[in-house]
Formats: structure tokens, sequence, C-alpha cells
């Protein structure tokens, strides 16, 4: 992206030389190698996609863990650990509140400015309706952790990289390119394998009843799907109806998102009765109420951390790659496991590592090959219009 000043700069290159193009052929041969037009992705881009990355790898793999922590150790709710996934967010709340970074951080470059901005009631629907989605997929997603193992689960969760694709096809127009398709099946193939780690990772689901692992894998899928469709929404709502491309657009993404999500989530947990026994689950917790209150703490910051960097990755990129570098994650989770759970790390594990890597760094370099060819365009196209006016 380029910003206003560089765009500036620009044209005042192109009045120059409409006006003076008869005054020096050096410098009108010289004007002819100046891009007039935006340039490919500068380095503050792969910086921003750095950052947006680790916050999900991070984040999703600090998360799950925690999760899985307070199941084993005798929690038992499952709305309130997924009002974990979103309570976080008046952490948020405090960039409002610092007008120069809110500046600082709004380009407005790339937005539509000859149509005039969403009204508050069409916002507003957009802002309920992914709430409410995020809020079902994060009830499903914590009953599925609760009742399978950590390997099952992610196995489980490698289907929303279908979901997305197949969403992201029919709302975003998704390319698919022979890099693209090779991330995807290295991805998906490396948390299949994770299902054949053995049982130790099963913790708590290994004493599952038949009945709820059936549950427990129906509502992975359907979050799954959830999750899926949920990036695909977001990223058609910024292009359909936002329409900007700003920093305060990504928070308020979240905000919002969050804050309809998290009322969904505790009407429910009030509303099935849950409530009543968090005393003494609290009690009965045990590492103790205060790592009963640091685990759920933890778990609502980590999650805001995880939710910023993927609807940043939508933001910078597509929902299809933030759904790649979320995926990427779900191999980390049962390596991450050997280091704080003492499990076992096997071949398959190491074998679904790598495969995981190989397909991010597959996709990642699709986009560096989309980069070159929209730089060449772009100097070709400049080049050649500023020719029609300077000739040699």
């Amino acid at each position: 992206m380029v910003g206003p000043r560089e765009n500036s700069h620009d044209r005042i290159i192109w009045d120059r030389a409409v006006h003076h193009q008869d005054a020096n052929g050096a410098n009108s041969r010289s004007i002819r190698n100046t891009s007039v037009l935006p340039q490919g992705k500068s380095f503050n881009w792969w910086l921003r996609m750095t950052l947006y990355t680790c916050l999900v790898l991070s984040g999703q793999s600090v998360a799950t863990l925690l999760g899985r922590l307070y199941f084993d150790k005798g929690g038992h709710s499952n709305w309130l650990q997924a009002l974990m996934n979103l309570a976080g967010f008046p952490l948020l709340l405090p960039y409002y509140c610092i007008p120069a970074l809110r500046k600082r951080n709004n380009p407005t470059t790339n937005s539509v400015q000859s149509e005039p901005p969403p009204s508050t009631l069409t916002l507003a629907s957009v802002y309920v309706s992914l709430g409410l989605l995020v809020a079902f997929g994060c009830f499903l997603y914590s009953v599925g952790l609760s009742y399978l193992p950590v390997s099952t689960y992610s196995l489980i969760c490698a289907s929303q990289l279908a979901f997305n694709a197949l969403f992201s096809f029919f709302l975003n127009s998704q390319k698919f390119t022979p890099y693209i398709f090779n991330a995807l099946f290295l991805l998906t193939i490396s948390s299949v394998l994770l299902v054949f780690q053995g049982d130790s990772d099963s913790g708590a689901a290994g004493v599952t009843s038949k009945g709820k692992y059936v549950i427990g894998f129906l509502c992975t899928v359907a979050a799954s799907a959830s999750y899926g469709l949920t990036l695909s929404l977001t990223q058609l709502a910024f292009r359909k109806v936002i329409r900007k491309e700003t920093f305060t657009a990504v928070m308020d993404m979240i905000v919002y998102q969050s804050l309809i999500a998290s009322c969904a989530i505790f009407i429910g947990l009030f509303a099935s009765g849950e409530w009543k026994g968090l005393k003494k689950e609290m009690g009965e917790f045990k590492s103790g109420k205060v790592s009963y209150i640091m685990n759920l703490t933890w778990s609502a910051i980590v999650w805001q951390l995880f939710a910023i960097g993927g609807v940043g990755l939508i933001f910078e990129a597509s929902s299809l790659f933030s759904n790649v570098v979320s995926a990427l994650g779900l191999p980390v989770v049962p390596v991450l496991a050997v280091i704080f759970f003492h499990d076992k790390m096997d071949r398959i594990k190491i074998v679904a590592m790598v495969l995981a890597i190989w397909g991010f760094v597959s996709y990642l370099y699709q986009h560096y090959l989309d980069d070159r060819k929209a730089k060449t365009a772009e100097n070709e196209n400049a080049n050649g219009e500023v020719s029609t006016i300077l000739p040699p």
C-alpha cells in the first residue's frame, strides 16, 4: 500500500513530467523509470504479517493448553471455558483512548472514498451476526475439547481448512493455485497424522464414554465449519460493507464481535444453570483457587491475542491465509504438551510438524509470487503510461 504522502509525491512527478517534457531529454528518461502507481507489498506489510502470524500461533497453542489444563484439573463448565475465549476484549479498549495512536494506524489508502460509509444499522447487523456465529463456534469448540483427546481434537480441527476453502470459493472468489493446494493438502495431512500418535495425549478423554466421544466429535466438526464460515464472512464484510483498510476497522471488528458473543455466552451460562456450580468447582480445582483464577485469566488474555492476529491476517491477506496459519498451529499443541505435560514425542508428531511447516512455507511462497507479479505489472504499466507523455 502507498500512503497519502507517496501519492502526492508521485502526482508532483507526473505534473512536472507533463509540463517540462521538452526541457531536458535526460530528465525525461529518468522520469520514465519512476513508477506513478502503488508499489507491491512493503517491508512494513511483511512485518505486520509476521507479528499477526506469531500472535495466532502462540495465542492458539497456549490457549488450547490452558483449556486442556482446565478440564484435566477438575473444570467442568463448557460455557465458562467458551466465555474465556472472548471475555478478554476489554483489554483492547485503551486503544480508543489514544488519539495519536489511532491517527497513526489509520491510513486512508485503499478505502472506497466514492461510496458513502455504511449506516450504523448495517454495521450493527454485521457485528451481531458475526458475534452470534463466533459464540456458537466457541461453545462447540469447548465441548469438543472437554470430550476429546488433543490428537483427535487437532485432527478434526484441520477440517476448518476445507470448510474455509469452500466458503471462500463461493463468497470471496478465492483462487486456487498448485502452491495453495499443496499447502492445504500438507496441513491437513499433518493434522490427520496426529490421530495415530497413540494414547499419550488422551487425558480425561481416555475415560470419556462413547456417547460423549461422539458428541465431542460432532461438536468439533460443527465448530470447524462455523470457524471457516466466520473467517470468510469477515473477509466479505471488510470488502463489501466496511470498505476500508484501517487498523481501527480491525479493532472494531474484534471488540464488537467479542462483545456480542460474550453477552450470548454469558446468557447461556446463566440459562444452563452452570453458574451455580462455579464456586464449588473453584474450591475443588486440583491446583488450588489461585491456579483456577490464573488459568481463566490468562486464557482470556491469550485468546484475545489470537483474535487480533486472526483478524489482522484476514485484513492484510485473506480468510484462507488466516486459516492456514491457524492450522499450522495445530501440530504445535502436542509438541508443547511434551514440554509441559511430559507427553511422549514420537515419529508421527515430528513428521506432522515438518509437513505443517512445509505447507505454511508453500502458501507463503505463493504470496511472494503474487507480490512479485504485482510489482512487475505495476512497473510495466507505469512505464508505459509515462512513455505516452514522454517520448524518447
